[in-house]
């Protein structure tokens, strides 16, 4: 039997806000355990909670940023249940008014296609604590600096066919929530973790099969992994003649091992009621329209522009515009030096290429965007060749300065005088008997691919500073004169 998977996502996004979402306890991540937990976060007897609005502002600008409902009402409810790292004994959230409804997440896959994401909704909620395993022999310990963190949690429709689909997904979501910069993205401290719900069917069937949850994905390798893991368990366990059992599970990406970790609640079981110490929320459309104009440029319109304005292909322009740092880095690049193509291939090759060699990001990049559009620049107006450009950029990076003073101060500038590059020419082929022999026996046709040689021994005797096109021009002269 043919089988057709279908995924879901449930994905929490630690908002970017500085305090908590009902306390004044701040959320910087690497504090000492438990110095960061009011009376608030611990559930003391006569402690009230009071709303973080900048946590109902990052949840509206993502709301609009899906093209989403955004709920005018939302209301906070209690979700009841027992876990260490609780202390009130339920988590403050969202369920019947939520404050972002559906909308909608296109995502582009590798073949080509563009597959819609449906939002089912988004609500605001706050994260637990942490429970602490490996420095407690036989114990566990609690932090609950991470208690009463703002986040939201974000609900797709199961519209997800494979795991490439929710890969594809969840790289697009970190893009989207980071360049709005409500969300630092950084998965490994649990900024953005993943709950996959997925469930097999027969293929060209509608009803869906049962359903298990692996939770807190936090990469997006482990996230294919584990589903690529649980498809084929369930499809093993059917066709061995067995049940899906609905479950929560837990995928431990360095053993590759993913186990069940607890039957999956319903809804009811946690029985939700409306907080009593916290109002509903009421915001109208100054309200929305006000934090509206406070969106930054989105990925997708980045993109648009970078096909559109520098004819970038639809590759170049996504890894561009994947976020909004690297994309208003490229942008002033291209702007500075007139060439979108030309600064497309720096920024993706020689500046990432020196990012991951010294293990930091583009917004502390020492050489800025202005910087590398005018080295760009040199490039163009023939004052120094690619090859001398890469190492002007190292100088750039590990010393400081422009490109002009340090191709001034090496003594870099390109030679185009033909009459200098005629003279070193000469001595490359009154040197080479052996190689100018082999051009003169070659086929017309063939000659062209031996010219490399002679090219690299002019630029080695230039000291790489002789204008490849014109050596290329006096070289083909000399040598073809040299076959008549």
């Amino acid at each position: 039997m043919e089988w057709e998977t279908v995924i879901g996502l449930e994905i929490h996004v630690q908002l970017a806000t500085k305090t908590k979402i009902f306390s004044g306890s701040s959320t910087a991540f690497g504090a000492e355990p438990n110095t960061q937990a009011s009376a608030v976060d611990l559930a003391l007897p006569g402690t009230l909670p009071v709303f973080n609005e900048n946590a109902l502002r990052m949840a509206v600008m993502f709301g609009l940023a899906i093209d989403a409902e955004i709920g005018k009402r939302s209301v906070f409810e209690r979700k009841n249940y027992f876990y260490p790292d609780l202390p009130k004994g339920y988590q403050t959230t969202q369920l019947a008014e939520p404050v972002v409804g559906r909308g909608h997440v296109d995502i582009e896959l590798a073949d080509g296609r563009t597959h819609r994401v449906r939002i089912h909704h988004a609500h605001l909620e706050e994260d637990a604590g942490k429970s602490l395993h490996e420095d407690f022999h036989g114990m566990t310990g609690i932090d609950l600096n991470r208690a009463g963190t703002p986040l939201i949690e974000i609900v797709t429709e199961p519209d997800m066919r494979n795991a490439e689909e929710a890969v594809a997904f969840a790289r697009k979501l970190h893009s989207l929530v980071t360049s709005l910069g409500i969300c630092d993205g950084n998965m490994a401290e649990g900024s953005l973790r993943f709950d996959v719900n997925v469930s097999v069917r027969p293929k060209g069937t509608e009803t869906l099969g049962t359903r298990t949850e692996t939770k807190n994905l936090n990469s997006f390798r482990f996230m294919e992994e584990a589903i690529e893991l649980e498809v084929e368990r369930q499809i093993d366990v059917i066709e061995g003649g067995g049940d899906i059992r609905q479950e929560t599970r837990l995928y431990n990406g360095d053993t590759k091992v993913a186990r069940a970790m607890r039957s999956k609640e319903e809804a009811n079981d946690y029985r939700y009621f409306p907080c009593p110490d916290l109002l509903p929320i009421v915001i109208d459309d100054a309200y929305i329209d006000a934090v509206r104009a406070t969106l930054p440029i989105l990925p997708a319109q980045w993109k648009a522009t970078f096909i559109e304005q520098y004819g970038l292909s639809d590759y170049d322009a996504s890894v561009l515009s994947s976020n909004n740092v690297q994309a208003a880095y490229y942008d002033q690049v291209a702007r500075s030096c007139g060439d979108g193509k030309l600064a497309a291939n720096w920024v993706m090759g020689e500046l990432a290429r020196l990012l991951n060699q010294h293990d930091t990001y583009i917004k502390a990049s020492p050489v800025s965007a202005e910087q590398l559009g005018g080295l760009l620049t040199r490039i163009k107006d023939d004052t120094i060749s690619g090859n001398i450009a890469k190492k002007v950029f190292e100088a750039m990076w590990l010393e400081g300065g422009s490109a002009d003073e340090i191709i001034e101060a090496k003594g870099l500038k390109q030679v185009t005088d033909s009459g200098a590059i005629e003279g070193i020419v000469d001595q490359v082929i009154a040197s080479s008997d052996k190689q100018v022999e082999q051009y003169r026996a070659a086929e017309p046709d063939k000659r062209g691919k031996m010219l490399g040689f002679f090219m690299g021994q002019v630029m080695k005797a230039s000291g790489g500073k002789a204008n490849p096109g014109a050596v290329t021009g006096i070289l083909k002269q000399k040598l073809d004169a040299l076959c008549d």
